[in-house]
């Protein structure tokens, strides 16, 4: 591998065993909700990408700076503190869904949602499908 390649990599870990030991039962019961919506959006099956996020689909991006690798079209991230979700790949702006969404912090290509029952499920999924297909017209599979 080189410097410039993407160090989150698929695994052969089973995404259902990873939610299966997560403590927190909320966390647990979250992220269960988020592996079927997902897998349902995206027509993808999910994957273990590193020792924590589940991801769905892949795509191989390179930058100008000459930085380029591969990674996950969406995914999620069951964390101690609540769901990470990945809308990616970030260029879009999604202030008119985001603002009926609920309660939520913001990264630049991430949601950060304690649990699911602050948000309105129904406006998560028509986000997840927004960066989807921000994903498909920015990198056709």
């Amino acid at each position: 591998m080189t410097n410039s390649e993407n160090k989150t990599k698929p695994t052969e870990v089973s995404p259902e065993a990873f939610i299966a030991d997560i403590a927190h039962p909320v966390r647990r019961a979250d992220a269960l909700v988020l592996l079927e919506m997902m897998r349902r959006l995206s027509g993808e099956e999910p994957r273990m990408w590193g020792p924590s996020i589940i991801g769905y689909g892949q795509y191989h991006y390179k930058y100008d700076s000459g930085r380029e690798g591969d990674s996950m079209r969406t995914g999620f991230s069951p964390r101690k503190s609540g769901q990470v979700v990945y809308i990616l790949p970030g260029y879009s702006n999604f202030d008119l869904i985001l603002d009926r969404l609920g309660k939520f912090k913001m990264g630049k290509s991430c949601l950060y949602i304690t649990k699911l029952a602050d948000v309105d499920l129904a406006v998560l999924e028509e986000l997840i499908q927004a960066g989807l297909d921000d994903m498909a017209r920015k990198y056709p599979q």
